[in-house]
């Protein structure tokens, strides 16, 4: 079997989504529609964010953060995936390979790590509601995107250095992207610490930012349990809805994603990396569409907009 090393650089192969190569121009589609409907639903709620000074406030400056996670993450994968679906392009470098691994992923952790911010801003405007501007100030908001921001880099980028260490046995992925532990299996010799590595990262990422996520509802809930009239929970908890929904839409694949890779062996491969793609473009799909339905203001500031378009 050849052996490839950092002297004679490796070329990966994207298998893409093995099984269904003769549907590939049908499975374009979707994947097309999904590319343009998150290129326009996160540009729009951006532009919308950026130009209306009524929402010039946290919440707000926090979906501009999770948005341009999600555009960041979808560029740096749907070019590739499309290009395969509709040429047949399935190679990539090594270098090129890691850094659409290194954007994937980081994104990811900056995705998680606004989450649990956002889940803090809904905590204070409930539980705290008279100090929240002298708690969510600018000054904490930024720093709140700063530490985001690091955390994606800081936690990621040890992922594609430790790779490049790696000599590579095989170079066909089957995948439509270079994901992390798909790449692993494709090296020679030890590879542990890039496993148990990814797994630490998983499990700090997912499981404490769910852990942190879960504990500010719970406090959440206990204070809006004791407000005096069903009127007012309704409306406490109504604020809250569009946040849950992203959370949802954001965990919910990614749950769902790794329970079948774990325990459904039987399931084809091409099931696994469809639900794989699937985990990335749905939040990216569905977090403006729920922001821009939930929210009233953005709702309608969206259709002001429309209705100065010419010809409406």
């Amino acid at each position: 079997m050849p052996r490839f090393n950092q002297s004679n650089p490796v070329t990966f192969t994207l298998k893409g989504i093995p099984g269904l190569e003769d549907l590939y121009l049908w499975l374009s589609l979707p994947f097309s529609f999904m590319f343009a409907a998150i290129l326009l639903g996160n540009s729009t709620i951006l532009f919308l964010l950026a130009m209306e000074s009524v929402l010039d406030k946290p919440m707000y400056h926090l979906l501009a953060m999770l948005l341009l996670a999600d555009l960041v993450s979808t560029l740096s994968m749907m070019p590739q995936v499309l290009s395969l679906l509709w040429f047949g392009d399935q190679d990539i470098s090594l270098d090129a390979c890691l850094l659409q691994m290194f954007f994937i992923h980081g994104t990811s952790v900056v995705r998680s790590a606004v989450l649990v911010a956002m889940a803090f801003d809904r905590y204070v405007a409930i539980c705290d509601p008279l100090n929240y501007t002298t708690v969510l100030t600018g000054s904490l908001v930024r720093r709140l995107g700063l530490m985001a921001l690091a955390k994606g880099i800081g936690l990621v980028l040890p992922i594609p250095l430790l790779l490049r260490q790696l000599t590579f046995c095989q170079t066909v992925i089957a995948h439509t992207y270079c994901d992390h532990m798909a790449v692993v299996k494709m090296a020679c010799g030890h590879t542990r610490p890039n496993r148990i590595y990814g797994l630490c990262v998983v499990v700090l990422v997912g499981g404490l930012d769910c852990l942190l996520i879960g504990a500010s509802y719970t406090l959440i809930l206990w204070a809006v349990l004791r407000l005096s009239s069903r009127g007012a929970r309704l409306r406490a908890l109504s604020t809250c809805s569009s946040h849950l929904s992203v959370v949802f839409v954001t965990y919910g694949p990614g749950l769902f994603s790794a329970l079948v890779y774990r325990f459904g062996r039987s399931i084809p491969v091409h099931i696994h990396i469809l639900l794989a793609n699937l985990y990335l473009l749905a939040p990216s799909v569905f977090n403006p569409i729920i922001f821009g339905v939930r929210t009233k203001e953005i709702r309608d500031l969206a259709t002001k907009h429309l209705g100065h378009c010419p010809g409406t």
